[in-house]
């Protein structure tokens, strides 16, 4: 099958900075890749790439097998590449069926007499989050009255009523405590089986590996590897974003205080 969506050697420089250097990346249908880095690895950079804000400079953008430029943003999306950035694009005061159209407002009536459809809009947005199982109490509460875990699946939700078939997640559980990623993870998992490539970036291995179907490693801008499932356990994901020999020196030195 032809991915989705395929990065092909891309590189990327600001000034004198190498941001990223040959990475490669591919996206199925009904499949999460997870990238993941530390601080610093490029995470950030490959997301803009992705969804329209920067321009690589070197290699190969490709959507459904074939090279494009984006334009910006709104082509990303016209191609059905949505981000989810950390901060959501959400207003906390407005209720929870305003901020899923927030920007795409339903209308009715013609001319002068054209108004926001607030009834369909209730309806839909009730609907659509229902669909993906997320069971709200009200979508007339202020957004901001939900979990972290809550608004981060309302914006999935969104982003797939909207026809993504590739969606970006830019680490979505970072601020979560355990039972909020996990329900992050959970609707991760929905968006996959509904046949959306999702890209899900992230720095953690405990909360890629267990939705991950491949994983992309970035270290300072340069790939570590494209990993399938299963060729690669949490531990050596962990060890190598880390540092394996990072890690075995700093064990080794805490055993034994008195040789440091």
């Amino acid at each position: 099958m032809t991915p989705l969506l395929e990065l092909r050697q891309v590189g990327k420089v600001f000034g004198g900075v190498i941001a990223l250097r040959d990475v490669s990346l591919t996206v199925a249908a009904g499949e999460v890749a997870c990238v993941l880095g530390d601080n610093g690895a490029g995470k950030s950079t490959l997301i803009k790439i992705l969804s329209g804000v920067h321009r690589q400079d070197t290699g190969e953008y490709l959507v459904d097998g074939s090279p494009v430029r984006l334009a910006g943003p709104r082509d990303a999306l016209d191609r059905g590449v949505a981000t989810v950035y950390q901060d959501l694009a959400m207003i906390p005061l407005m209720s929870v069926w305003r901020n899923f159209f927030l920007g795409s407002e339903p209308t009715r009536g013609l001319g002068p007499l054209r108004r926001f459809d607030v009834a369909r809009a209730r309806r839909v947005a009730r609907e659509e989050l229902r669909a993906m199982g997320i069971d709200l109490r009200d979508v007339d509460q202020p957004v901001g009255t939900l979990s972290g875990g809550e608004r981060q699946c309302v914006a999935i939700a969104r982003a797939v009523h909207f026809g993504a078939r590739v969606l970006i997640l830019d680490e979505p559980t970072s601020a979560l405590g355990v039972r909020q990623a996990a329900m992050v993870l959970r609707h991760v998992v929905r968006a996959r089986d509904r046949g959306l490539g999702v890209v899900f970036v992230t720095h953690n291995p405990h909360h890629a590996h267990p939705v991950g179907d491949r994983f992309l490693l970035l270290n300072r801008g340069a790939s570590l590897g494209e990993y399938p499932r299963t060729a690669i356990t949490r531990e050596e994901l962990t060890s190598l974003m880390a540092g394996g020999a990072e890690l075995e020196q700093l064990a080794h030195d805490l055993a034994n205080p008195s040789e440091t």
